[in-house]
């Protein structure tokens, strides 16, 4: 078969088309299934709306016998009472039934968004770089409230529908099978228009979905990010951005709406040709004496609540292709290869050399980021990776956190691969320190004692921020350590988030330390402060630091020194001063623009690039 063809299943469409349909539905049902509703639950709420609509099937025949035998001296009173009762059982019992089915519906999305949050924390970061956080709320948030509907407001009218369809027609048949006949015309019709709107409507609920997770998409990005916007004079741009948005889904709105304006008149216009084919035929029987008047009547209130169901049973399928759209999302995430922290070896001891062999890392395959890259990092020691921005250094980090897996080489730690060992036992022994400490939402105390699975005692909370020297700072604020943050720390400076960080850091009391840039973003005075307590940080532990300034890293115990994903050189600050040019080009750029704290290093450099200079003449 050429490309350009399409093989068609029974229905007339495309057969992957088919295909893909009841896929969608099977996930769902499946999805549902995996919740584990309480089918005692369901069997009680489907049972009192049975109870409703049985009850309000004797109505018609208690109004027939009412009508029939109606005079003014002799009302029916048990006919009367018989009416009352029915409508009483309708109500409790319908009361009861849409409580019970909203608890199920509540429950099984519940369940559902706790499978989703679950499996979020353990995918793997790849999978964040690659997808937008508002397009995953929409799916913890928009996909599962679809579901819910389906379930708590749709389910119970689609099966009470069914009945008091089966059992309306049951009853007319037995009442007046000629009329019944009739009535039968109407289905063929009924589903010639619902069937192709359905599939219109399958079509349009499920671009809708798509179009609401994009726009989450910009609002969770654009409001996260205000303030940039703000200092950028990016509001325009950002209303333009946010107008597309709300354009498409007002455009699949539209069309939603055309689909709804077609079968509601289109549907209206069959029931009251029928109404009028049914009250003319059914008027001409009553005058022939074929059928009694309260017949007549009783059948016209039979074919409502056949009219009736039909409409909320059409509502369903509506709803159930919603459904079936965003299930086809959610299972999707459910479906994604995910992490398991605890899978591995127990890390106990990590105060050991860590060896770095023939890395090769690369995002995209047609751009290496790191080149056979070794060396090692003794423990205890401190190893400083330095070059340019670009060069690899951040993916370094990554991979020693295993964020990432290279495409060659191994980290070890002693002698064990450290992918041996569990991420959270690994993670465990790692202090991370980054150029932008992440700061959440909550108090100071929340955010120093982050991550720990063990209560802190109020003595080791406020010695990890004397060594972090937050404790100054901390005991001016009104709240001291109860103090609101705001959002992303926003409250605080970035001297003040980066020696929250260190004391989170120095609680975790960690064996090895990583620390990424981590005064690159500070003022010279918050900066000095920071230093002072990353050296606190620092001691007895294995440290690696990323550093663009070179006076904060020139007494490291050795220095990696990494260009384009390739390591150059490697050694002391003095080795390298005579014997790799760029880093000499580095530290005389930087170092002599200290005036004080790097005046000594500055002579060190001169004297260096001398003695270089003499050596090669």
């Amino acid at each position: 078969m050429s490309n350009d063809q399409t093989e068609l299943g029974p229905s007339g469409k495309p057969k992957e088309a088919v295909k893909v349909t009841k896929q969608g539905f099977r996930r769902f049902l499946k999805l549902i299934a995996d919740t584990k509703p309480s089918k005692a639950w369901i069997a009680a709420a489907l049972s009192l709306s049975l109870v409703t609509t049985v009850a309000g099937l004797f109505v018609p025949m208690f109004t027939k016998n009412l009508i029939d035998q109606f005079s003014k001296d002799s009302l029916n009173v048990t006919i009367i009472a018989f009416l009352a009762l029915a409508a009483a059982v309708q109500a409790v019992a319908a009361g009861f039934a849409i409580y019970m089915l909203n608890r199920i519906g509540q429950n099984v999305v519940a369940n559902i968004r706790d499978r989703l949050w679950k499996k979020l924390l353990v995918l793997p970061v790849p999978y964040y770089d690659t997808h937008q956080t508002g397009d995953t709320i929409s799916r913890m948030t928009n996909d599962t409230g679809v579901v819910k509907g389906l379930i708590s407001e749709h389910m119970a009218t689609f099966v009470t529908g069914l009945v008091s369809i089966i059992g309306s027609i049951t009853i007319l048949l037995f009442l007046d099978w000629q009329m019944t006949l009739v009535l039968f015309t109407a289905i063929p019709l009924t589903m010639a228009i619902l069937m192709p709107l359905g599939r219109q409507m399958h079509n349009i609920a499920k671009g809708t979905q798509d179009e609401t997770a994009k726009f989450t998409a910009v609002l969770s990005q654009v409001l996260s990010e205000i303030r940039l916007v703000k200092s950028s004079g990016s509001e325009q741009l950002e209303y333009e951005r946010g107008r597309q948005g709300i354009t498409a889904l007002f455009r699949f709105g539209v069309k939603e709406g055309r689909v709804q304006a077609m079968v509601g008149p289109l549907m209206t216009f069959v029931i009251m040709t029928l109404l009028v084919v049914i009250i003319g035929y059914g008027g001409v029987r009553v005058s022939s004496g074929e059928l009694t008047a309260g017949e007549l009547v009783a059948f016209l209130l039979y074919l409502f609540q056949i009219i009736f169901p039909v409409s909320q049973v059409t509502m369903f399928f509506t709803q159930l292709q919603k459904a079936v759209g965003a299930t086809e999302r959610i299972v999707a995430t459910l479906d994604l290869k995910e992490e398991d922290p605890y899978a591995g070896n127990t890390l106990t001891d990590a105060a050991q050399t860590i060896y770095v062999e023939g890395l090769h890392f690369a995002y995209n395959e047609d751009e290496p980021i790191l080149r056979d890259v070794s060396f090692a990092a003794p423990s205890g020691k401190v190893t400083a990776i330095v070059g340019p921005s670009g060069g690899g250094k951040t993916t370094l980090f990554s991979l020693l956190e295993r964020y990432y897996h290279p495409q060659a080489g191994v980290i070890r730690l002693g002698d064990e691969p450290i992918d041996a060992y569990s991420l959270y036992s690994w993670r465990s022994h790692i202090g991370y320190v980054s150029q932008e400490s992440p700061i959440l939402a909550g108090t100071i105390r929340y955010n120093i004692c982050y991550g720990l699975d063990r209560d802190v005692s109020e003595e080791e909370l406020r010695r990890a921020a004397a060594m972090a020297y937050a404790d100054t700072f901390i005991s001016e604020l009104p709240d001291g350590y109860d103090t609101e943050v705001g959002e992303r720390g926003i409250k605080l400076s970035g001297g003040q988030r980066q020696r929250i960080g260190i004391a989170r850091a120095l609680l975790r009391d960690p064996q090895i330390l990583m620390l990424d840039e981590a005064t690159s973003s500070l003022d010279s005075k918050s900066e000095g402060v920071v230093q002072q307590a990353l050296n606190n940080l620092m001691q007895g532990r294995t440290t690696l630091v990323i550093a663009h300034r070179l006076s904060t890293v020139v007494d490291a115990d050795q220095i990696i020194f990494i260009e384009k994903g390739t390591i150059t050189g490697a050694g002391t600050h003095e080795e390298l001063l005579e014997t790799h040019d760029l880093y000499r080009e580095f530290a005389t750029h930087q170092l002599r623009l200290n005036d004080g704290e790097g005046a000594e290093t500055a002579v060190k450099v001169t004297a260096a690039g001398d003695k270089a200079v003499s050596t090669r003449g």
